[in-house]
């Protein structure tokens, strides 16, 4: 009898301890007097572009692959060069196409065209509508562009992270004070990327090559470009 005495009592305090500890810990964070409130957000950023890129390059027709060739080469020439009278580095400008073939149709029908298009990269963003201007001077006949860049789209952002947080915040704070709780902690904060704006720009393909001639410089306007930015933020809520 002492016993069975012994072993209820023991079961008793058992089962008292159990009632007293905490249930298992909630995986995301959160304590047993909180509450957790997830928000969205996003920001933005604008950033005056300090690059232009644009294509240009030289379409040639002529009775032979090596006539047609030759002619290209010569004009190519003198487009770098002009690009180069812009302080236009060699990393700056890239092979885009190299092609020569022989035309099967119209009124050049079996001539031969070469071709040779560049991509340049302007870092003096004032300076790029007066180099349009110069290699289509120099005889370009291609042309395409220009995108307007921020040469550091990372360093770009970092303001519009800022305020996607300061917008996450603000909103987790008008959750709390309607529910009558308070902001007690940050959970998580997840980084939802960046992504520019997209922005249109007009692109010219193949044009019929004219004599050099003083025009004037089409105008390039930088504008300003924009980047978006989102995040998700776990906040803690609790009682005040």
């Amino acid at each position: 009898m002492r016993g069975s005495t012994i072993g209820w009592m023991a079961i008793s305090g058992m089962l008292a301890l159990g009632a007293c500890s905490p249930g298992p810990r909630d995986p995301r964070g959160v304590g047993h007097d909180e509450v957790l409130l997830q928000v969205t957000a996003s920001g933005q950023a604008e950033t005056a572009p300090n690059e232009a890129r644009f294509s240009a390059g030289v379409s040639s027709i002529g009775a032979t692959a090596d006539a047609a060739t030759t002619a290209n080469n010569n004009i190519m020439n003198k487009v770098v060069s002009a690009l180069q009278g812009f302080g236009v580095a060699g990393p700056d400008i890239q092979t885009q196409r190299l092609t020569v073939s022989r035309i099967d149709w119209g009124a050049n029908k079996n001539k031969f065209e070469a071709s040779n298009v560049v991509s340049v990269r302007m870092r003096a963003v004032d300076k790029a509508g007066a180099a349009i201007s110069a290699v289509t001077q120099a005889g370009a006949n291609i042309l395409s562009g220009p995108d307007l860049r921020v040469g550091d789209p990372e360093a770009a952002s970092r303001s519009a992270y800022a305020s996607a947080y300061k917008a996450a915040r603000a909103r987790a704070e008008t959750y709390a004070q309607a529910a009558n709780l308070k902001v007690a902690r940050v959970l998580t904060i997840r980084d939802g990327g960046a992504s520019a704006v997209p922005m249109a720009y007009e692109s010219m393909g193949m044009m019929d090559r004219v004599a050099p001639q003083a025009v004037a410089a089409p105008p390039v306007m930088a504008g300003t470009n924009t980047s978006q930015v989102n995040v998700s933020v776990d906040f803690a809520l609790a009682p005040k």
